[in-house]
């Protein structure tokens, strides 16, 4: 089966051709670094990791470039350093390497390359310029803005009005704007804010330019794949486009545009007022596995809603457990070097616009085939099962330690101190407290045994 993407500009599922075959080139709107990764933020993250793991399937791992951005200069990051007194530098540093561990966590592969924003300041001023050059872009009052009305079909991608696209802005109307759809490209730095010299003063760039810029340098002016979360397409995405054709003078920045749903949380817009905020590091911390996370965020097609509960957490590990206890049939065994029909189903899944809620149908029943197996049909079963599992990103672990607590000591380190806490609460007669931490620990799907002499030990459910 050929590899079909519902591309947003089209809107339309379309077969995938490469520009070059033998460089298949993918570009992610990365994060921009301030705070800890919310659980809204790994969506795109896993999709885009199950896409590029696909492309390399199909054009070879040496033949697909996949580039996903760091955002290191931004007014979000600014205030975080204002409110907390801590160095912009330190904070950039700091939350990307949680980002780079709490990704790795959810099973995803680092990109080929992760440019940063502030190491392309100059390729972003040198867009600019030709943007004024070419009528596109003017200087007012300190700042550079884009003139919208110069490019005149500015808006495609979203199919937003023209009181949409004003209202859309990312910058509210200000006088020395020439229309009020105009986006800025660059603008003033004061003195305690980050700032480089430009031709129009010193500043720093536009959130929209920078990804424009990135996405030239790494990977030319036209490439196939651009992807990011549903909220990017208006502006972030529209302006890009319009940033990008006319800086180049190109019909096109990316000849498919790629787009996961929102996400939600039980039921709620995620918000910390609801208390269903939530982030990578937190649900780590709490000791849910980062395969369950993954298998979650992937369980309900990339371009719908997801409604992220804890719910969906403990169905997701319940099926993990299966899996596991099918590898588990599997370690010991010598694999036949053979594919099967399931393994063409699992690919023929994902090439239909990354159905992986049919691609996870394939691996319950590859699971239940091992499980069922007599042991002189296991061979044949290993090396499709577990290359499913490889595709989809899942499985990473051998078998005991999984069903050993969890994905990593830092995980198991979290359940003893709970544990201990309880141990404690129980010591001080406070037994509502040593309640409610078994069955916090049961929600993580952790069992506790207490056994004589006031030992306490525990397992995961299933």
């Amino acid at each position: 089966m050929t590899l079909k993407i519902h591309d947003t500009l089209s809107r339309r599922k379309r077969e995938f051709r490469p520009i070059d075959p033998s460089n298949v080139r993918l570009y992610v709107c990365g994060p921009t670094v301030y705070d800890y990764a919310h659980i809204g933020n790994a969506r795109p993250v896993v999709v885009f990791d199950v896409l590029a793991r696909l492309l390399r399937q199909h054009y070879g791992a040496d033949h697909v470039t996949y580039v996903r951005n760091i955002t290191d200069v931004d007014d979000k990051i600014i205030d975080a350093a204002r409110k907390s007194g801590e160095p912009i530098g330190a904070i950039t540093e700091r939350t990307t390497r949680a980002y780079h561990e709490d990704m790795a966590a959810l099973g995803a592969l680092p990109p080929d390359i992760e440019p940063r924003a502030t190491d392309h300041i100059g390729r972003m001023i040198a867009m600019i310029e030709r943007l004024i050059k070419g009528g596109h872009g003017y200087e007012a009052d300190g700042h550079v803005l884009f003139h919208v009305p110069s490019m005149p079909d500015y808006g495609r991608l979203s199919g937003n009005s023209r009181d949409e696209q004003i209202a859309g802005a990312r910058v509210d109307v200000a006088s020395y704007k020439k229309d009020p759809a105009d986006f800025v490209l660059w603008k003033p730095s004061a003195g305690d804010q980050p700032g480089w010299d430009s031709p129009w003063g010193r500043g720093r760039p536009g959130w929209h330019i920078e990804c424009s810029a990135m996405a030239g340098e790494h990977l030319g002016t036209e490439f196939d794949i651009h992807g990011g979360g549903q909220d990017l397409i208006f502006p972030h995405h529209e302006n890009e486009i319009a940033q990008s054709r006319c800086a180049h003078g190109t019909d096109r920045m990316a000849n498919y545009w790629m787009h996961n749903g929102y996400l939600m949380a039980e039921g709620e817009k995620m918000s910390k007022s609801l208390g269903n905020f939530y982030t990578v590091r937190q649900l780590l911390e709490e000791g849910w596995p980062g395969e369950a996370l993954r298998l979650a965020l992937l369980s309900i097609h990339y371009r719908q809603p997801l409604d992220f509960t804890r719910a969906s957490l403990r169905e997701a590990k319940a099926r993990l457990d299966r899996w596991y206890r099918a590898k588990a049939r599997l370690e010991s065994v010598e694999a036949t070097d053979a594919a099967d029909t399931d393994e063409r189903a699992l690919c023929d899944a994902l090439d239909d616009d990354l159905n992986t809620a049919l691609a996870f149908a394939t691996i319950d029943r590859q699971a239940d085939a091992v499980i069922g197996a007599e042991e002189a049909g296991l061979p044949a079963l290993k090396g499709p099962f577990l290359r499913n599992a490889e595709l989809l990103g899942v499985l990473s672990l051998d078998s005991a330690q999984w069903f050993r607590g969890g994905t990593s000591d830092d995980d198991k380190t979290v359940i003893d101190a709970l544990i201990a806490e309880r141990l404690a609460a129980r010591a001080r007669r406070d037994f509502a407290e040593a309640d409610r931490i078994r069955d916090t620990l049961a929600e993580r799907g952790i069992v506790l045994e207490d056994k004589p002499g006031g030992v306490t030990e525990w397992r995961r459910a299933g």
